[in-house]
């Protein structure tokens, strides 16, 4: 959670210090990331990582780097944050996806550290890299990030769509199932995105006209397309066609904020991150009861969800690590 003077609480799993607060002890509760001399405007957490760009454009992060997904040269884990090798300026926005990490820099530009055995850091190779490196070709003209598990995705400032990796289930969106070690153009989406979110193994973007479009993996209906077949090119979300100003994706699910303020959410609703008081996966998007109303932003763990609703962030799903910041 970033605070509005810059500071960052984490709580949930900590078994690799993900949360930063100096220990390896689970939290229920919010608690304080130390070491941060400068504030925050910007975080990502990954499966067992987090990172943050701070107000000096830097970027720090903490937790497991057994894949060297922290980018400082190693691969020693860190319980308090570490500046990632070479990014200690000229940042505006990190990513983190489950044992992988990029940056967009100031000028337009995607660098990415970490695991790269399906090819998800977009250098043209399949080799980890600990400290940051240029994706091929978006060295400028990007304006968005966003990682799945071992996808990577871009929006450029056209509105257009880049995605690398794993492509198993059809999530970077060529029509193909074919993985991509460089960024592909994703079908049908010409000059129209304005943002986008990653889960597992699906991608979805918000279109500038409001609407929610999904592709990947679909076993649990994580697309919202009223199927569970899996799409390699995208595919509209069902009944959000105008109306949405934000998009999330967690490990099988994804949700939506609508411009009124209700959040809806569709796919895997084994530990209720759908949030319909049921325990079924849902194709189509239903609206969050009793959880987000006059919500204004949204985000997506792995297998749960939280809104942020005027000063309050009310979070559903999975809380076997007090991941939803209250105790069990």
């Amino acid at each position: 959670m970033l605070l509005a003077g810059g500071q960052i609480q984490c709580w949930g799993l900590n078994d690799n210090g993900q949360l930063g607060d100096g220990t390896l002890t689970n939290r229920a509760l919010p608690e304080d990331v130390i070491g941060m001399m400068v504030t925050a405007k910007a975080i990502a957490a990954g499966e067992r990582h987090t990172c943050a760009v701070t107000t000096r454009a830097g970027v720090k992060c903490w937790g497991s780097n057994h894949d060297n997904q922290l980018g400082d040269g190693t691969n020693v884990d860190r319980v308090a944050p570490t500046d990632v090798a070479g990014l200690t300026g000229g940042m505006r926005a990190v990513a983190a996806g489950e044992q992988h990490t990029c940056g967009l820099t100031a000028a337009g530009g995607v660098k990415c550290w970490g695991s790269n055995r399906k090819g998800q850091l977009g250098d043209g190779t399949g080799v980890d890299r600990n400290i940051p490196v240029d994706v091929a070709g978006l060295t400028s003209g990007v304006s968005a990030i966003a990682t799945g598990w071992q996808h990577t995705c871009a929006v450029t400032i056209a509105g257009e769509v880049k995605c690398w990796g794993d492509n198993q289930d059809g999530q970077l969106g060529d029509g193909t199932a074919i993985d991509k070690t460089f960024p592909i153009d994703v079908t049908g989406l010409h000059s129209v995105v304005r943002a986008i979110a990653a889960g597992a193994r699906h991608t979805c973007v918000l279109t500038v006209a409001g609407g929610v479009k999904c592709w990947g993996n679909n076993q649990n209906g994580q697309l919202g397309d009223g199927s569970v077949t899996a799409r390699v090119t995208p595919l509209d979300v069902a009944g959000l066609t105008g109306n949405v100003s934000a998009i999330a994706a967690g490990k099988q699910h994804s949700c939506a904020l609508e411009t009124s303020g209700t959040v809806k959410c569709w796919g895997d609703n084994r530990h209720q991150e759908v949030a319909d008081d049921g325990e079924s996966e849902t194709i189509r998007p239903i609206e969050t009861r009793g959880h987000s109303r006059n919500a204004r932003a949204l985000a997506a763990g792995g297998e749960h969800t939280c809104a942020l609703s005027q000063d309050k962030i009310h979070c559903w799903g999975s809380n076997v690590y007090g991941q939803l910041g209250r105790k069990a």
